[in-house]
């Protein structure tokens, strides 16, 4: 189903009315004759979503699946969670943030300025951020869209532009983390890998450094799960982490050196993660502002890509994409 619907323009596919009309829950519901893989399918949502799959539509999860392949290896949603030729194969030396810091270097970054407004003119934009106006040709908004529509834009964003900001939310999602002084489960023959259809952890990957220590395990808790995690006292909430992780992988699992979580709900500059989800209905009304600039203001962010959407490439190749614009712009 997935390859019926083109990754530029998910809406136009020769369906999509009847697959933006339901969730994926629904469809699943229509479609499986097993209790067991219905509780494997938000298993798999929680972590790459962080929603349930009565949250998401079919034609976004189609699209989403789609957008993970190529001309000459269409997508799979295995693909999606994939430690083999996947979307979770690689990990940075230094960490993630080494791309940022790399890119950054020669440019003119100001930090601790949130852009509050961008004005238009008919000779360019003025973005007013928090203790600094800046005067440019165009402006590429690189942000979470539901984060995008609290920018106030002057003049306003087109109806179907600001009616999607609305409808696309992030993801809800907790990262858990459980550090030890060595990768206790390869001594049992154990990757870390593991996948809890009932447990709040739904997904478990082996995070150690290529030393070997300290040893790392991590998991995602997300949608209904993550939910639950947000509203427990925090002591109850790790208890629980760790009774999941030791009934995977052995009672040592219950006594890390250190444990963290990463509640991206709460965080300011992002409110949710790991992606921004449609629900039915949004992609066929909405979809096509997606990346339509408005005058000199141009999208950017991994929900605007049309290849790996919602990961660390898709946003590099929306970034490309939207520089292109605006150069565009720069040159008449």
């Amino acid at each position: 189903m997935s390859t019926e619907v083109p990754v530029d323009a998910p809406w136009s596919a020769g369906r999509a009315g009847e697959y933006d009309g339901q969730t994926l829950e629904s469809w699943i519901n229509a479609h499986t004759a097993t209790e067991r893989f219905r509780r494997l399918v938000p298993a798999v949502t929680r972590p790459v979503f962080g929603a349930e799959p009565r949250e998401l539509s079919l034609l976004f999860v189609l699209f989403y699946i789609a957008a993970s392949g190529n001309e000459s290896n269409p997508g799979t949603f295995e693909r999606n969670f994939n430690t083999k030729d996947g979307a979770q194969m690689w990990r940075f030396e230094g960490g993630t943030q080494r791309i940022a810091e790399l890119a950054a270097r020669g440019l003119r970054v100001t930090f601790n300025a949130p852009a509050r407004r961008i004005d238009q003119t008919a000779r360019g934009v003025r973005v007013e951020a928090d203790g600094i106006s800046v005067r440019a040709e165009s402006a590429i908004v690189a942000i979470p869209p539901t984060l995008a529509g609290r920018i106030d834009y002057h003049p306003a964003l087109p109806a179907s532009r600001d009616q999607l900001t609305q409808r696309l939310g992030q993801g809800t999602l907790t990262k858990v983390t459980a550090v030890y002084g060595t990768p206790f489960w390869r001594d049992q023959g154990l990757t870390g890998t593991a996948v809890n259809a009932d447990g709040l952890v739904n997904a478990t990957f082996d995070d150690s450094p290529p030393s070997g220590r300290p040893g790392v395990l991590f998991g995602f808790v997300g949608g209904d799960s993550a939910r639950a995690y947000e509203r427990m006292p925090p002591a109850e909430g790790r208890a629980r982490v760790l009774d999941e992780l030791a009934a995977l992988f052995g009672p040592q699992a219950r006594n890390p050196t250190a444990f963290y979580d990463s509640r991206w709900t709460n965080e300011r500059w992002t409110r949710g993660c790991p992606v921004a989800i449609a629900g039915p209905g949004t992609l066929l009304a909405y979809g096509a502002a997606n990346r339509q600039p408005v005058g000199r203001v141009h999208w950017a962010g991994t929900e605007t890509s049309t290849f790996w959407n919602g990961y660390m490439d898709g946003a590099v190749r929306s970034g490309e994409r939207a520089a292109a614009e605006a150069l565009s712009d720069l040159h008449g």
